[in-house]
């Protein structure tokens, strides 16, 4: 997704109506702007163009939206509404453009958000240039804020524990918390993708779209491969209907669930076993705020 870059932050103010362009089309579809002047405003400008009744977003937390970027008065150079999938992302940490990190903090989920980011508040004078944008370019987007997830999101605390045996992988640890994962040395890893449920979740199957998880990854060779509980924010994978990522593997599993999904050795990596709790498939319908 170019629209999130990895630049840090800083503020913004409330626009005159004159300040921002015209915005068709309503919360869950794709925008179209219609531009006042030629000339962008130069400085950071935002408004709540349909205001949402769910959680306020904190620093942190990450943040499940939908998105249109455009150089103003240009083309547009993203946007998820044509994948027909939200993103997720981790807001207010330096991990998106700083403009999205200080407009979206503090706003609250269900609402449909503009704003006008100048080059400061964006890629800065590097521009970027896969998307097409000059360092001179003020960037205007739309933003669905669709749902929202802090650090202690987890899956079913009351999940059904299944009677699987997982051979060379030992998973420990209460339903709802961080599990402790490990391989046995020696153990030999899966030739394919493997999916166990190792406790059932009471949610709807999990079908397309975007998947909220937390996830502990060790290696066959015993080093960590990463954890989102000590990252302190879960993940949003995308889920599909022709295998992509293993992560499409998990679909029909009931959300809530805790799965061990054992992955093959690739390009020089060692097998990895992660366990997941799968917390939500948040929908880009408004249903969440």
């Amino acid at each position: 997704m170019l629209a999130l870059a990895v630049i840090a932050g800083c503020g913004g103010s409330s626009p005159k109506k004159s300040d921002l362009p015209t915005v068709a089309g309503s919360f869950g579809s794709k925008p179209s702007f219609t531009f006042p002047t030629k000339t962008a405003p130069p400085t950071l400008k935002s408004t709540v163009l349909r205001a949402g009744k769910g959680a306020v977003v904190a620093k942190g937390d990450l943040l499940v939206a939908d998105y249109l970027g455009q150089v103003w008065g240009g083309k547009v150079f993203d946007n998820s509404y044509d994948r027909k999938v939200p993103t997720g992302f981790v807001i207010g940490t330096g991990k998106v453009i700083p403009g999205w990190d200080s407009v979206l903090v503090g706003k609250k989920i269900g609402d449909r958000v503009l704003m006008s980011i100048p080059p400061a508040d964006g890629y800065g004078a590097q521009g970027n240039s896969q998307a097409g944008i000059l360092g001179t370019d003020t960037l205007v987007f739309v933003v669905d804020l669709v749902a929202s997830y802090g650090p202690s999101a987890a899956g079913d605390s009351k999940a059904v524990r299944q009677p699987v045996k997982t051979p060379g992988v030992t998973v420990r640890g209460a339903l709802g918390a961080a599990p402790t994962v490990t391989v046995a040395k020696g153990t030999k890893g899966p030739a394919k993708a493997k999916v166990t449920v190792l406790a059932k979740g009471s949610g709807q199957p999990v079908a397309t779209g975007v998947l909220v998880l937390q996830y502990v990854a060790v290696g066959y060779d015993g080093q960590s491969a990463g954890s989102t509980w000590k990252d302190g924010a879960p993940s949003a994978f995308p889920v599909s209907d022709t295998p992509t990522t293993p992560f499409d593997a998990l679909r029909g599993v009931p959300l809530g669930s805790r799965v061990l999904l054992q992955l093959p050795a690739a390009s020089g990596h060692p097998a990895i076993a992660v366990v997941a709790d799968l917390v939500a498939e948040p929908k880009d319908d408004g249903s969440n705020g």
